[in-house]
């Protein structure tokens, strides 16, 4: 079997390696070229050099989008984590009812698209009512309750994450450290967290992506804010695209520096992670 898998291999890959071509590498390079160029159709483009790279970093709502989500990123990533690890370390103790709360926990990472943002929209609305403002008044609203859709949503999901990771810790690993009178302290930084340095990559890697490429719930919660305060780099290129005839050149290169800046975020927090886990 073996032998005959070593012999067809190239056939059996090719299903896969063309599809891949076809839909991602293909429009991935065409994508790349058309950010170098003035187009309204992929058949009908214009080559105008970095022009449109200048247009898109001179542009003050694309910088204004860059500044906000990276802002809400580093906020949304730490907190996230956190909070999922704090409830992971408290539903692996072995008390009753931890399954039903591991799964209360989970159930909004169910919910999601424009729903949520709207969803989260009144709630939100319905306080600062109160108060006579609502999140369209002040570009801190907008944020603030965007990082609370995310927390909500996501740490469910990385708690999840982090209690599998927890639960392949070594029990005996675990006990002889309790007889050697470490603390539950010195066994959480120097046992556990070293061990479930996977969970944790996989933890920040996902609230990274999730945290940049956040778009319906940014539309939905935040619609109508002044002068485009809050929204973030996915609805920006959105906004350029579909709201701004003749800059299809420049969101394509708005699209391509984003593609840029998650990839370095992603492969920074790896190099990190990856350091760590040999540290430990």
């Amino acid at each position: 079997m073996e032998k005959i898998l070593k012999k067809y291999f190239h056939i059996f890959l090719l299903p896969t390696l063309i599809a891949f071509l076809i839909a991602f590498f293909v429009p991935f390079v065409l994508g790349m070229y058309l950010s170098f160029t003035e187009f309204t159709t992929v058949t009908n483009s214009k080559f105008v050099g970095l022009s449109n790279y200048v247009k898109a970093i001179h542009n003050k709502d694309f910088m204004n989008a860059l500044i906000f989500t990276a802002k809400f990123t580093v906020i949304s990533v730490i907190t996230i984590n956190i909070f999922a690890f704090i409830l992971a370390l408290l539903l692996t103790r072995g008390k009753k009812g931890s399954n039903i709360f591991r799964s209360a926990f989970f159930m909004p990472n169910l919910i999601g698209g424009i729903v949520l943002g709207y969803i989260w929209q009144l709630i939100i609305n319905g306080v600062l009512y109160k108060f006579g403002v609502t999140m369209t008044y002040d570009p801190k609203f907008g944020f603030y309750g965007l990082v609370v859709l995310m927390n909500w949503q996501l740490i469910g999901y990385m708690m999840i994450i982090y209690i599998a990771g927890i639960q392949n810790v070594p029990e005996d690993l675990v006990e002889a450290a309790k007889i050697d009178g470490a603390s539950s302290f010195r066994i959480l930084r120097n046992i556990k967290i070293p061990m479930i340095m996977p969970s944790i990559t996989i933890c920040l890697f996902l609230t990274i992506s999730n945290s940049f490429k956040l778009f319906d719930q940014n539309l939905a919660l935040t619609a109508g804010a002044p002068a485009k305060k809050t929204a973030m780099l996915a609805l920006d290129i959105y906004n350029t695209f579909y709201g701004s005839v003749g800059w299809e050149g420049v969101g394509q290169a708005k699209a391509v520096l984003f593609f840029l800046l998650v990839g370095l975020f992603a492969f920074a927090q790896l190099i990190f992670t990856r350091s760590k886990e040999v540290e430990s």
